[in-house]
Parts: structure tokens; C-alpha cells; sequence
């Protein structure tokens, strides 16, 4: 078993405070507010824009794997992530998550992609950890 970690601090009082983000290998450090979170402030990130890009890239990189088992090799992957943070009985809540895919893999059939796709979104380990979002949908598109 591999572990990951992480850490976070937050200072103050809810609305005025911040905080920081850190990967364990100190690859990734970067702010957080209230503002950020709930607001406009650009400068500073989420944890639903922390959980977006671990959940692309974790849906990407096992896409990737379900084509290297079907003996092709995928040129790109790319994927986004919408996370829709709303509310639940008057608490935060994760209320979607939308992942729009886009690769390119010669001599690959679009039906045969789609059940990829459809495979990787219940079997990524991050859509695993997600399975109590109400809502999560990809839309894939296979390029040329």
C-alpha cells in the first residue's frame, strides 16, 4: 500500500481568516479563504478546486490504463473538472461533479472509447472516494 499525504492550517476566524494547502512532498503549497471558497477572491483556491484536479487527474491516468489494456496508446487525456459546492440541509456541500474529457488514441473506435470512459468514472479510485457526491457526469469526446 502506498500513502499520500497532506496538510493543512487555517488562522483565524471563519469570514477573515486563511489557510495553506501543502502536498507532503511540498510540491504543491498554495492559499485558501473563505473568499475563495464562497467568493471571488481569484488569488487563493478551494478545497473543491483541490478535489477537481485530483479527480481529473486521477480519472484521466485510469482511462490511460484501461487503453494501454486494450493494446493502444493514448497521445493525450486531458481532463476538467466542474465541482458545484452548494448547500444541504444549511451545510456546504459537493453538490456535482462534471468531468469533460477530450483525447486523442489512434486506431481507437468511438463506442469502444465511451465504455472506457464509462469504466474509468466508476473505477478511478478519486470517483470511489466520491461516490457520496449526488451527482457526477463526464461527457468525452474522442479527437482525430
Amino acid at each position: 500500500m502506498k500513502q499520500h499525504k497532506a496538510k493543512a492550517q487555517w488562522n483565524g476566524s471563519l469570514k477573515e481568516g486563511n489557510g495553506e494547502f501543502e502536498t507532503g512532498r511540498g510540491n504543491v503549497k498554495t492559499g485558501y479563504s473563505f473568499a475563495s471558497r464562497f467568493g471571488d477572491d481569484t488569488k487563493a483556491t478551494s478545497p473543491e478546486e483541490l478535489i477537481g484536479a485530483a479527480h481529473a487527474g486521477c480519472f484521466s491516468m485510469f482511462l490511460s490504463a484501461l487503453v494501454d489494456k486494450q493494446n493502444l496508446k493514448a497521445d493525450y487525456i486531458k481532463t476538467n473538472a466542474d465541482v458545484t459546492l452548494g448547500e444541504t440541509d444549511g451545510a456546504p456541500t459537493i453538490l456535482k461533479i462534471a468531468l469533460t474529457t477530450e483525447a486523442k488514441i489512434p486506431n481507437m473506435q468511438d463506442s469502444d472509447f465511451q465504455k472506457l470512459v464509462k469504466d474509468a468514472k466508476t473505477g478511478c479510485p478519486v470517483s470511489k472516494a466520491l461516490a457520496s457526491v449526488p451527482e457526477i457526469t463526464v461527457s468525452a469526446t474522442l479527437t482525430e
